[in-house]
């Protein structure tokens, strides 16, 4: 039943085949040029969703905090400490010395202006559910601050070294989220020196790196990042020697690549997680999706087992809720686990009313081939999925305009490993929950605002346990990404899924 990917995998040997002998990696320019399948709507981190926005965050800016990519433990960066003054209190003592990419000192009115501006719903961050917590920044004196949340956050700290980067607070109250996207400003290793939107982004080492930073100074004096949405065009460029780097190739294209002298295949472990979600709510786009069993058919249509074996690799996790299993609060004691079960599926489409079956549209937006090996389980039961594809930023427009009625989506969490950051995002009521469900609602805020461990516990296993009875999404499993790389290129994958140019160098 599966579609194998055997055109990907002809094709991959084919290029293989014909590449002309070993590339040379550019260093004669010292440039590390890296391709990304998605085009990013705005690079500034609180204005766009999308994993280029998480990579280039990292390499470009900086967070308050720095979480160890090993040990996963917390050490300082632009605060150089912190403390818990109450349960809705963090103070924090902030470094000195550190200058911007523009010049820019840095000091508590960057803190301040840049969280109070991205948490204030007014401004419309597309980073809500990351910075939705925070009430209030204030500055106590040049090199302290305390942040105030809105309820109890056990996770803030995670927030704080993950998604929640400081921008130049006289900068950007002028440029604001349209002039940091044409030309962005942080303090990170790396600067940006040129963005051609939708097209290119090329970035240049700090001149002026600061010392104490966790990240280390770069090595490669460039990078040129080039979005190209072919995944076969970019696999053309690697192979002849035009790109150094690309990443999320297809797990059969990966293992044909091994055959190309010329590069180097490697793999790594993410938390990014697969799923499909329903529109389940009363303003849904189609009446079928209201109906449970027909979510529950679906489910049951779906061997998520073989497409984790066959299209991720062996090491794919499977999963049976909408978070991944390190995350704290990933709890799935009580959830419902739907089997493979085609037969079933056909008998709750008849229940459903459906016995001649019911065409749904499914939006998607990366990992094609996978959509398409759902659409052939789905079809087999007597349900036809019309296939909307598109870049993430457009369906995520249709699914908040509740135009999107079943979409397969993938969530890295932006590495937060807490479950605030995963489930929460689809199903506390916020903008990417259109189910919008009181109880699950009620137990995803009583999980995320409670400092005992507990009680979070059991909030969290209670909701997973709700959303998997009334099948409001179908978990499937975990990612694992392929990078291909020119062999001259020393680059280590981590499970977070972030390239650190930084570290990387030339053999």
């Amino acid at each position: 039943m599966l579609k194998r990917l055997t055109a990907v995998a002809a094709a991959a040997a084919t290029l293989v085949a014909v590449a002309a002998g070993p590339a040379v990696a550019d260093k004669k320019d010292n440039t590390i040029r890296f391709a990304y399948d998605q085009v990013i709507e705005n690079v500034d981190p609180y204005f766009n969703n999308v994993r280029l926005g998480v990579i280039l965050g990292a390499n470009v800016w900086d967070n308050l905090i720095y979480r160890d990519p090993e040990t996963n433990t917390y050490k300082p960066q632009l605060a150089t400490s912190w403390k818990w003054i109450d349960d809705k209190t963090l103070e924090l003592e902030l470094r000195k010395g550190v200058k911007f990419h523009n010049g820019e000192d840095f000091d508590a009115d960057d803190v301040v202006y840049t969280l109070n501006f991205a948490s204030d719903p007014a401004n419309k961050s597309t980073q809500q559910t990351n910075i939705g917590w925070i009430a209030k920044v204030e500055k106590l004196d040049q090199y302290k601050v305390r942040i105030h949340s809105k309820q109890v956050f056990p996770a803030a700290l995670e927030y704080l070294a993950g998604p929640l980067v400081i921008h130049p607070n006289e900068y950007y109250a002028k440029a604001g989220p349209k002039g940091m996207n044409e030309k962005p400003v942080g303090s990170g290793p790396y600067r940006i020196t040129e963005h051609i939107i939708g097209k290119t982004i090329r970035l240049e080492k700090n001149p002026s790196p600061w010392a104490g930073s966790n990240k280390a100074v770069p090595k490669i004096d460039k990078v040129e990042i080039r979005m190209i949405p072919d995944r076969q065009t970019q696999v053309a460029e690697v192979l002849s020697g035009g790109m150094d780097l690309i990443m999320n190739v297809a797990y059969d294209q990966a293992q044909q690549l091994k055959a190309a002298p010329q590069v180097a295949v490697q793999s790594g472990g993410t938390m990014r997680i697969v799923f499909l979600l329903f529109n389940a709510g009363e303003n849904a786009p189609g009446k079928e999706l209201q109906n449970p069993k027909v979510r529950q058919a679906i489910a049951h249509a779906i061997d998520k087992k073989t497409m984790a074996r066959t299209l991720v690799g062996e090491d794919a996790p499977v999963l049976d809720a909408i978070c991944f299993p390190t995350q704290v609060g990933c709890d799935t004691g009580e959830v419902t686990k739907y089997e493979y079960d085609p037969a079933k599926a056909k008998k709750l489409l008849a229940e459903a009313g459906f016995p001649d079956g019911v065409t749904i549209a499914l939006f998607a937006y990366r990992e094609r081939p996978q959509t398409e090996a759902m659409i052939n389980y789905l079809r087999a039961v007597g349900i036809k999925a019309e296939l909307k594809f598109m870049q993430y930023a457009a369906m995520r427009d249709q699914h908040r305009a509740n135009k999107a009625g079943m979409s397969h989506q993938t969530w890295g969490s932006y590495n937060v490993n807490d479950v605030s950051a995963s489930t929460s995002a689809y199903f506390k009521g916020v903008d990417d929950d259109m189910t919008r469900d009181p109880e699950v609602i009620a137990l995803l805020t009583k999980g995320d605002t409670n400092i005992d461990a507990k009680v979070r516990q059991n909030a969290y296993r209670l909701a997973h346990k709700l959303i998997s009875e009334r099948a409001y999404a179908v978990p499937l499993y975990a990612l694992v990404t392929w990078y291909v790389q020119s062999k001259d290129l020393a680059f280590r994958p981590y499970p977070d899924e972030l390239p650190r140019f930084y570290e990387m160098s030339w053999k």
